[in-house]
């Protein structure tokens, strides 16, 4: 089953953000219809223009295999960055190439992380479970803030908890300590999603 469309038909239309290799050509690429035929860098900016206020960090000390899927998830509820915080290199294939419509910026170290967020004036929240967390349904989010999650296993680093101000623990009914960090980052996006597009006070 081949995704997208094919070539455009009939008239072909106007503006500088129709591609015409892809009005000529088709587009199979994994893209919401109203996107169809439109340049990458078109795209691009319009989700620039409307973009919310959140931001998303993960720690990459141990090369996580759930960057791709964080990314992906930032993408769908239109974060305004995600942050890689630790190693460079990243696994892209969780994000199905949303990383290319999606800003992606590097951190070398914990230090630097803090005083970017601190610089653009950013609350830096954790999720994770230590003694001192918080349950996430029941926090007030900020506005502008950065939601980082840890690595997968060992979870957030001392640097990132002391850092935040606050953690948030995500709360669970079954037999498992922990859901992994892709899960977690979907269900606090969506948290902030619906106190902030939504109005939906806890």
């Amino acid at each position: 089953m081949e995704v997208g469309v094919g070539p455009w038909e009939g008239e072909l239309p106007e503006g500088d953000h129709w591609d015409p290799d892809l009005l000529a050509d088709g587009d199979r690429r994994n893209v919401l219809d109203k996107y169809r035929y439109w340049k990458h860098e078109a795209i691009v900016a319009e989700l620039d223009s409307r973009r919310h206020t959140f931001h998303v960090a993960i720690e990459n000390w141990q090369h996580d295999l759930n960057i791709g899927t964080v990314v992906r998830t930032a993408n769908a509820f239109l974060a305004k960055e995600v942050h890689i915080i630790g190693r460079r290199r990243w696994n892209r294939r969780g994000a199905m190439v949303t990383d290319r419509y999606q800003h992606v910026r590097h951190h070398p170290t914990v230090e630097d992380f803090v005083a970017w967020a601190k610089g653009e004036g950013l609350a830096i929240i954790g999720i994770d479970i230590f003694p001192d967390s918080v349950p996430l349904e029941t926090y007030e989010l900020p506005r502008d803030c950065v939601l980082v999650f840890g690595q997968e296993g060992p979870g957030l680093t001392p640097e990132v908890h002391e850092a935040a101000v606050a953690t948030l623990s995500i709360e669970q009914f079954g037999s498992t300590r922990s859901i992994n960090a892709a899960s977690a980052a979907a269900i606090a996006m969506h948290a902030w999603v619906r106190r902030h597009v939504f109005n939906q006070h806890v």
